[in-house]
């Protein structure tokens, strides 16, 4: 049995084509591409490429704006340390409660070991930032704003073209995590406010171990690795040109993608659920969130339990973020948005990509009622509440 795979916001299958763009820089042409010498020259050519397909799918204005890292976490940790020693009178960071780990597991170190004052805006139920509570956070003591351009778990997206000029109202610097944005939205930072983006390229078909920080021309910058002249002195250590040069393809790809389509599919699915399983609920913005994205709790059933027999049943989903698996309390984005107790527990995730049809979709919405209600016959008041 084909497993349907709908987990994608963890990470995405290796097209075939960026594994074709990813060989010849494990084999032939592996030379190192600082080299003056011929065997650098190819590993040069591609990472140029790269560099200039990753400007064009966010529309930044200058390729010399793309610094490659090892994933969204590095770039996010470069962002973040590189605003607070741009301007060491400046100890403050505003950022949200729905974060991913990478940026409140930094802010929470630098506020407990680092004397810095973090700022979490909250949002409302449907995971939409406070944004009186945002304005109010702002003040010239701000060094970085950090908040996330679309969440993982629920796909809200917040407006962050908005919320950077706030930012630089008050001379903050102002940074996104678009890992989960890129490649399935349109994104472009170009006469934007934004200072600095983060993007991961296992998020859009591209290989793990690839990602980048766009760095808006001007802005001062302090590299998180040193050492080498890499990445124009920004990003110490050789690059790692084969999965570099999948990003590239990957970001190519990425721009064809048919978002509309997408989201009929993930409609399809939502719609189909909560017609047959009664006590279900949609979390995050229904008017704003990504299209492939959609974040279900249902009443009076563990959602680990869910996941576990959709897992056999050859459906792999996620429970809250994947970052969470394995725990049996609520993510804290679904704490954030005060979910009520007898869903809180019962979310799914369903993230869908580019390879989903609609064959996938409806056997989902056929495997899925019976296990909830299986689950909620074992529930000692589950299966009186969904009467």
């Amino acid at each position: 049995m084909d497993r349907v795979y709908l987990d994608n916001n963890a990470t995405t299958r290796l097209l075939p084509e960026v594994l074709d763009a990813m060989i010849p820089f494990m084999t032939g042409d592996f030379g190192n591409p600082s080299s003056m010498h011929a065997m650098g020259r190819a590993p040069a050519r591609a990472l140029a490429a790269a560099r200039r397909a990753v400007q064009q799918l966010i529309g930044a204005e200058a390729e010399s704006e793309i610094v490659f890292t090892s994933g969204g976490s590095e770039a996010d940790a470069t962002a973040i340390r590189s605003a607070l020693a741009a301007d060491p009178a400046r100890r403050e960071i505003v950022t949200s409660t729905v974060e991913h780990a990478a940026v409140l597991g930094l802010c929470d170190h630098l506020e407990r070991h680092e004397g810095i004052k973090v700022h979490r805006i909250g949002v409302d139920a449907e995971g939409r930032l406070d944004i009186d509570a945002y304005r109010a956070a702002l003040s010239p003591r701000v060094a970085l704003v950090t908040l996330m351009w679309a969440n993982n778990e629920t796909g809200t997206i917040f407006p962050v073209e908005g919320l950077a000029e706030l930012a630089h109202g008050v001379g903050a610097l102002f940074h996104t995590d678009a890992v989960q944005a890129v490649g399935k939205v349109p994104v472009s930072v170009r006469g934007t406010d934004i200072d600095m983006l983060s993007m991961s390229a296992h998020k859009l078909h591209g290989p793990k171990g690839a990602g980048a920080l766009y760095l808006r021309k001007g802005v001062p910058f302090q590299p998180l690795i040193r050492g080498g002249k890499q990445e124009r002195g920004r990003r110490a250590g050789t690059e790692n040109i084969p999965a570099i040069a999948g990003f590239g393809r990957a970001a190519e790809l990425a721009l064809e993608v048919d978002h509309v389509a997408m989201r009929l599919l993930r409609d399809r699915l939502e719609q189909g659920i909560l017609a047959r399983i009664p006590k279900a609920r949609v979390l995050g913005d229904l008017r704003d969130r990504l299209p492939n994205t959609s974040c279900i709790a249902f009443d009076f059933a563990e959602g680990e339990a869910i996941l576990m027999l959709l897992d056999r049943a050859g459906i792999c989903v996620s429970s809250g973020a994947a970052c969470a698996s394995g725990s049996m309390e609520p993510s804290h984005v679904i704490r954030a948005m005060k979910v009520p107790f007898t869903a809180a527990h019962g979310a799914i995730r369903f993230s869908l990509s580019r390879e989903t049809t609609a064959a996938e979709i409806d056997r989902v919405i056929e495997a899925l009622p019976p296990i909830v209600a299986q689950l909620r016959a074992l529930s000692p008041f589950g299966a009186e509440e969904v009467q």
